[in-house]
């Protein structure tokens, strides 16, 4: 079985600030709403998947706001071009037979996370398809990331599988994790080590494994007398953040096989909606 999940939040902001903005003859704006359903359809192709779960934050704070108040406190709000967009999309997957996933209280990468986790305890093939870097830490021998990017204002999807992570990284997977806990990751507001950026945190990670390990060899010549001031100093805020900065794998949602084949939706309505919104190449695309 082949699962595709899909970042629906992270998907429509690639889609959003990838192509200019359009609106229908009565104003409303679509490129977010075109630009998704154009990279859904070329997910389809790349993946061929037997089932399809769409992910969504909700607005409702996570367990990791509570846990550290700073977190994404320095996110820009979400365009109002983009946020009118959203319910749209929504509604448009929902009449095409598509499957949303949410989960209050957790964020849409912990969901990717459980499912893949799910596959993989099946040995089943999983597919995330994200703009975030983050979901690169879940890539596994049965988990593939499909990384939306935008070049030369293009989107591509870029496949990241085991190899690919450790070829652009010189890392594992899972390592990622641990450089993210030294070096921080201001656009989530993450502290990881103050004086520590991402050639330190990947030269320390590659030498000693783990957080625990660099830890553990502080005394080691790797590490010059101001890293290991500042390792020493801001030890509490390198484990908060690796605790920020890993994607959990249990949330409460349904991971059972079969949970997210693709249903009938209703397609007469899907296509009113496309018609509406301008957006009528896509209708025979869609079949």
């Amino acid at each position: 079985m082949r699962l595709l999940v899909i970042d629906g939040n992270s998907i429509a902001n690639r889609a959003f600030y990838g192509i200019k903005l359009l609106t229908t003859k009565d104003g409303r704006y679509t490129n977010a709403i075109y630009g998704f359903l154009n990279i859904l359809l070329s997910l389809l192709k790349e993946s061929e998947p037997d089932e399809v779960a769409v992910a969504f934050d909700l607005k409702a704070p996570t367990f990791r706001h509570k846990m550290y108040d700073g977190y994404k406190a320095t996110r820009h709000k979400m365009p109002d071009e983009l946020a009118a967009q959203l319910p749209v999309i929504r509604q448009l997957l929902a009449l095409l037979g598509y499957r949303e996933v949410t989960a209050e209280g957790w964020e849409a990468d912990d969901i990717l996370g459980t499912l893949a986790a799910a596959c993989a305890a099946r040995s089943d093939d999983c597919f995330l398809a994200t703009g975030d870097r983050d979901s690169l830490q879940l890539v596994s021998d049965t988990t593939t990331v499909l990384l939306a990017t935008t070049a030369l204002g293009r989107s591509k999807t870029v496949t990241m599988d085991v190899d690919a992570v450790k070829e652009k990284y010189g890392v594992t997977p899972r390592q990622l994790i641990d450089v993210k806990s030294l070096m921080g990751d201001t656009s989530d507001n993450i502290p990881g080590v103050k004086g520590i950026g991402e050639k330190t945190a990947m030269t320390l990670v590659k030498n000693f494994g783990t957080l625990d390990s660099v830890y553990d060899h502080l005394d080691s010549p790797i590490i010059k007398p101001r890293q290991r001031e500042n390792l020493l100093a801001c030890r509490e805020d390198a484990y908060l953040s690796h605790t920020l900065g890993t994607i959990r794998t249990d949330a409460p949602i349904d991971t059972a096989e079969g949970a997210y084949k693709v249903a009938e939706g209703n397609k007469p309505a899907a296509v009113r909606l496309m018609q509406e919104l301008e957006i009528q190449t896509l209708i025979t695309r869609f079949g």
